[in-house]
């Protein structure tokens, strides 16, 4: 089999494999949109696997459990996935949404770890490339085939779960660097909590050059996007809010304006 190699971010290729990305999951949505809504689930439920399953393939292939813990972004969405498709909770499928956005950067952003060097018809490529382009689109297509509503009213949990647990992270990789735990010989970067590791990040890296804390500059960007995915809902119920507001008006003026009539009546009675 000849070596193929990635390549650089936005080279041909990479562009070619970030254009199927999409089609893949395109793919599977007309698929699956005339299916049943059993057999959309339980498609979607064995799908949802790949990411553990690369999971796995990395902890056990690189012989560096330690480096290769689940507490990436990416690593916590592909566990969470398969409970979300099952039960489609709407606080986990909500979530996703923001979590499947690590995914895409992922792809994006392939040269991390040296990705950009390695060859297509690895195994090593296979179990980046494909789980993320699920961890991606899963998500979406949970919303695309209406196995789940979005709810603006998710927001809130999402973010605090997000931020509770890219805290947690930060304290686990503390933790490890120092030799509190683990090998002590070792230096992680879970959700790159602790130094940026692309052109984005050294960005916030510049703004704020502290660890844990250049990150909170992330907030614009997440807001803006669950706003790109909220805004539709968010301002339906403003509108819904607004008509609301107005009849409890007029309820109360129309009570002002004939209370006096009426309890004239009742004591005239």
């Amino acid at each position: 089999m000849p070596e193929i190699l990635w390549g650089p971010m936005f080279g041909a290729l990479h562009i070619a494999t970030l254009v199927i990305a999409v089609l893949i999951n395109v793919a599977l949505y007309f698929a699956l949109s005339n299916a049943s809504r059993k057999t959309q689930v339980i498609t979607l439920f064995f799908l949802s696997f790949a990411g553990i399953a690369a999971i796995i393939f990395n902890l056990v292939t690189w012989g560096r459990p330690w480096e290769y813990l689940p507490l990436h972004l990416c690593s916590l969405n592909a566990m969470l996935l398969p409970f979300a498709v099952l039960t489609r909770k709407k606080w986990a499928c909500n979530l996703l949404l923001l979590w499947s956005l690590g995914s895409y950067i992922a792809l994006i952003l392939h040269t991390t770890g040296g990705m950009d060097q390695a060859n297509l018809f690895s195994w090593s490529f296979a179990f980046y490339y494909f789980p993320h382009v699920l961890e991606a689109g899963i998500p979406i297509l949970l919303f695309a085939l209406k196995l789940v509503d979005k709810d603006h009213k998710t927001i809130k949990s999402t973010l605090i779960i997000t931020f509770a647990c890219y805290t947690a992270i930060h304290f686990i990789n503390v933790a490890i660097n120092s030799g509190l735990i683990g090998p002590g010989d070792i230096q992680v970067n879970y959700m790159f909590s602790i130094t940026p590791n692309n052109p984005l990040l050294q960005l916030f890296w510049m703004l704020i050059p502290s660890s844990y804390w250049y990150m909170l500059l992330c907030i614009p960007v997440i807001i803006i996007y669950l706003g790109w995915w909220y805004f539709p809902d968010l301002l339906e119920a403003r509108k819904n809010r607004s008509i609301r507001r107005a009849k409890l008006k007029a309820i109360d003026e129309y009570y002002d304006e004939y209370k006096e009539e009426y309890i004239e009546e009742i004591i005239e009675d």
